[in-house]
């Protein structure tokens, strides 16, 4: 469970200091399913990066099971991310000269997961996003949603408890949008996942149980009845 009370987080440009976050509380619990929505520079990737421990906050706490990942060390929280905590980005953020198995290997490397079990892993998870026959591909052979696969199954390989996305479908088209969200939406299921997802898309906002709109820095949550 996250548990954000109080969380700042101010950044100077120039003579002028920006409040991307300003005075946040927000529960979030285990298997939630919770999409940020806001105008640009409202706070939002803000926001994930707190939850994701990338970033912390200028004041105020962001705990995680009850640890408050801004006092850890970032030694500790590094272990944090490569252990409990799967990332997904608008822009795949794949290496272009590794296979898409190789790729999903890469999660494995920093947790000491030897090489065997490491491909039978990777294997494992591209079969679970239908990627079950493009293990030797290099990303520039597969298409914009086959590499957001490749990207879902590198999160989800080192088994987190928690999914951040941030705008994972934002290159893709309508349709490509609306397969990786079923995909994304059947391994929160499968897996029991906290699942949390910035966009801009009120579509896809719309079915989501509940949605978090930040506007300069202030968050308000509502329920999306029958989501």
């Amino acid at each position: 469970m996250y548990v954000l009370s109080g969380v700042t987080k101010r950044y100077t440009r120039g003579k002028d200091t920006v409040h991307a976050l300003d005075g946040v509380d927000l529960t979030i619990a285990d298997g939630d399913r919770l999409v940020i929505q806001g105008p640009t520079g409202g706070g939002k990737s803000t926001l994930l990066q707190m939850l994701g421990g990338l970033d912390k906050p200028s004041g105020g706490s962001v705990e995680l099971d009850g640890t408050d990942l801004a006092g850890l060390s970032e030694a500790r929280l590094t272990r944090v991310r490569s252990e409990s905590i799967g990332f997904v980005f608008q822009s795949f953020n794949l290496i272009p000269t590794l296979s898409a198995q190789e790729n999903v290997e890469t999660a494995l490397v920093p947790l000491g997961v030897k090489a065997g079990e490491r491909r039978r892993r990777a294997a494992e998870a591209l079969e679970s996003v239908g990627l079950g026959e493009r293990l030797g591909h290099l990303p520039a052979e597969l298409s914009g949603g086959q590499q957001q696969r490749v990207a879902i199954a590198r999160a989800l390989v080192k088994r987190p408890k928690v999914l951040l996305a941030d705008e994972p479908t934002g290159n893709l088209d309508e349709s490509t949008r609306d397969e990786i969200m079923e995909v994304l939406e059947g391994l929160w299921k499968e897996h029991g996942l906290t699942f949390v997802m910035v966009t801009h898309d009120s579509t896809l906002a719309r079915k989501a149980p509940r949605v978090a709109t930040i506007r300069k820095g202030r968050i308000t949550v509502k329920e999306n009845a029958g989501a």
